[in-house]
């Protein structure tokens, strides 16, 4: 009976000191089974500070569009849209705004209802063209989002943004190859932004152009117990049907972290690696005390049947065999993951600094 709860009350602890929330400790115990970790990608494998590259009005005067579309950004807390909102911008009065999950945002300004959004929303309104389309499978095909203004008859502006890949992620993306965990992107971002993105990351799968409940449905079709990790509103429902959702703890939506199972709070992916090697080292000791125990009270029922053990000896045993389940469940507090070596772990899978590991088993 004590076996189990001291280890993964030290487990939890461990974790908790290396910036990893745990929720239960159902969750420290799956990871190890995890056989697949899905990523968003804005805020999660990059850095979530997009840059605005380009800006086209297209029927609409340049200094118009930016204010309506200012306007709308400004109203959102998506950190494509804030990208565009510039501080002392001027910027259009807003009314009955409301987002669109996993497409953009829209709302009325002086009587017309605008739309700011993604390539999807542009094509599900109709107003998409054959020339547009062009432009935005050349600009797409670089790595960058594309954001475009309409009224709802006509495409106003175009607005295209990069966003710097994180750092470590590709590292970390490579360390969970390592483990033998396959990769996936789910993201709102049109398919060749988040291919390209992937191809930077080393991601084994990515699928662009998903809305929240796309996302939940393709972390359903996987094989084996799947992690996802996300920091914001839209990543709610792949969060809530993984068997581990990851909330990046820092950057995350409040959403995404009371719906995540586990909460990263300095939003480092490296902990992915940590909390997996954790999860295995929780486990075996949770057997290893197990095994202690059922043969310490085999030893002890016999004895007691053969009349070498009396009530004093066999209480001092029972309690001795305590003391022992205890200690060997609090080593998981000064316990050091692999992860935790960083050049020295590289050193030990024979990489150079800054190369990003293989696939070969490091442990």
């Amino acid at each position: 009976m004590i076996s189990t709860p001291v280890t993964i009350v030290s487990g939890l602890a461990a974790a908790t000191r290396h910036g990893i929330l745990v929720k239960g400790g159902r969750w420290l115990e799956e990871g190890r089974d995890l056989a697949c970790i899905a990523f968003d990608k804005t805020g999660t494998l990059t850095r979530g500070e997009p840059v605005l590259t380009d800006f086209a009005p297209l029927a609409m005067d340049g200094e118009a569009a930016w204010r309506l579309a200012t306007g709308l950004a400004s109203r959102s807390d998506h950190p494509v849209s804030r990208a565009l909102v510039k501080p002392g911008a001027p910027s259009a009065h807003v009314e009955g705004f409301r987002a669109l999950p996993g497409q953009g945002v829209q709302g009325t300004i002086d009587g017309t209802v605008y739309s700011l959004g993604n390539h999807h929303l542009i094509e599900e309104l109709g107003v998409c063209s054959p020339s547009l389309e062009e432009r935005l499978e050349a600009l797409e095909r670089g790595g960058k989002t594309t954001l475009l203004l309409t009224d709802g008859k006509a495409v106003l502006a175009l607005f295209a943004l990069a966003d710097e890949v994180r750092p470590g992620s590709r590292d970390a993306v490579a360390a969970l190859h390592a483990l033998g965990i396959r990769t996936l992107m789910l993201t709102g971002d049109n398919t060749h932004t988040a291919k390209s993105i992937a191809v930077q990351v080393g991601i084994d799968e990515a699928l662009g152009d998903q809305l929240p409940e796309d996302k939940a449905r393709a972390i359903r079709s996987q094989a084996g117990k799947v992690g996802m990790v996300g920091d914001g509103i839209n990543d709610g429902p792949a969060l809530a049907a993984a068997h581990i959702g990851f909330a990046m703890g820092a950057a995350g939506s409040d959403t995404a972290i009371e719906t995540a199972d586990v909460a990263l709070m300095s939003d480092d992916l490296s902990k992915l690696w940590y909390l997996r090697e954790l999860s295995d080292k929780a486990v075996a000791i949770i057997k290893q005390n197990i095994w202690f125990s059922l043969i310490n009270i085999t030893f002890m029922v016999g004895a007691a049947l053969l009349g070498y053990l009396g009530l004093v000896s066999g209480l001092l045993l029972n309690e001795a065999s305590a003391v022992l389940v205890i200690l060997n469940a609090i080593r998981l507090l000064k316990w050091k993951s692999k992860a935790e070596g960083g050049a020295a772990m590289d050193g030990a899978m024979g990489i150079p600094p800054g190369q990003p590991a293989g696939r070969s088993d490091p442990r």
